[in-house]
């Protein structure tokens, strides 16, 4: 039978009871309760205490009951803060470096509600639209579909060398970089351009790809944007099969999105002008994200894994 704490009715009775003169046996036979019990409280009641004293004193008990919350050291806060700033997740900390943190994952969650860590620190989580928003940009004509990629490249979830494509646009629409992220490696690439033109992107892409040799990389993935419609020239010239996702779905590029994302909060914000970067200065701004361990990587960092499998195929 399960144990239930007496109740403010019931320590009144056995107070009045045990003042009567009522036998214990008694008393336990109207309240349903055990002798210890009732013995219990009644050398509570000799020692000149009321059944209110018993009651406080109960309370006080309850209060120190229970799991008590986790308390992280100061060093281990230092040392979470410290990855924080440099962009990392909590799961991630955690994940590369399980014996410098005593809690779980989950806790350092906790702690953030609690005000340990602070909400902003953590990465960025996107944005959403509102629901029946209708996107009208993006209506490049005679563009290969997305969806005959798993077509063409059956082990396209496994095999490296897939890429997603997009531009991030500068103060006053004036300037932008061209960004690209392998699927496998999640690696982020980041590339200057002279300007937004289609021909603009088609030489950056091509100074690019000739850094590395030919089938190294099997696909690309863009959106519908105007910059993009030299496609088949790029595409020809490299012997590269580019795809383009559907208007108003990002998510079909989400690898690209959120990296893109990142590279907006931590180095090139929307009124910023790209004109004036150096190329020194891109990759730079990527290495920042590159440099940084992954969950999904088994807590290794993307320059790792884009590199084993540039050794494999080497």
């Amino acid at each position: 039978m399960t144990y239930t704490h007496l109740t403010t009715n019931e320590l009144v009775m056995i107070e009045a009871n045990y003042q009567e003169g009522m036998a214990v046996s008694a008393i336990c036979h109207s309240l349903k309760r055990s002798k210890q019990t009732i013995y219990k409280i009644i050398a509570y009641f000799k020692a000149r205490h009321t059944a209110y004293d018993y009651y406080e004193h109960y309370k006080a008990n309850k209060q120190r009951c229970g799991r008590r919350k986790t308390q992280l050291t100061q060093n281990e806060q230092t040392f979470i803060q410290m990855h924080l700033d440099r962009d990392g997740s909590l799961d991630v900390v955690k994940g590369t470096y399980p014996d410098k943190i005593s809690c779980s994952m989950r806790t350092l969650y906790r702690l953030v509600d609690r005000g340990i860590f602070k909400r902003e620190d953590l990465p960025w989580k996107g944005k959403r639209k509102s629901n029946g928003k209708t996107e009208k940009r993006g209506k490049l004509a005679f563009r290969r579909d997305i969806r005959e990629r798993s077509k063409v490249y059956p082990e396209f979830d496994s095999e490296f060398g897939h890429l997603e494509g997009d531009t991030i646009v500068g103060k006053n629409h004036k300037s932008a970089v061209i960004t690209l992220v392998e699927k496998q490696s999640k690696a982020i690439i980041t590339l200057r351009t002279k300007g937004r033109k289609a021909s603009d992107i088609e030489q950056a892409l091509t100074r690019w790809f000739s850094r590395f040799p030919k089938h190294l990389f099997k696909s690309m993935a863009f959106d519908c944007g105007k910059e993009f419609c030299n496609w088949k020239t790029i595409s020809n010239q490299h012997d590269i099969d580019i795809f383009f996702a559907d208007p108003g779905c990002p998510g079909k590029r989400g690898l690209n999105e959120h990296s893109n994302g990142l590279l907006r909060r931590h180095g090139l914000p929307k009124q910023m002008d790209f004109n004036g970067l150096s190329q020194k200065v891109l990759p730079a701004i990527a290495d920042r994200r590159n440099n940084i361990p992954r969950k999904s990587l088994n807590y290794q960092t993307p320059y790792q894994v884009f590199l084993s499998y540039i050794k494999c195929l080497a």
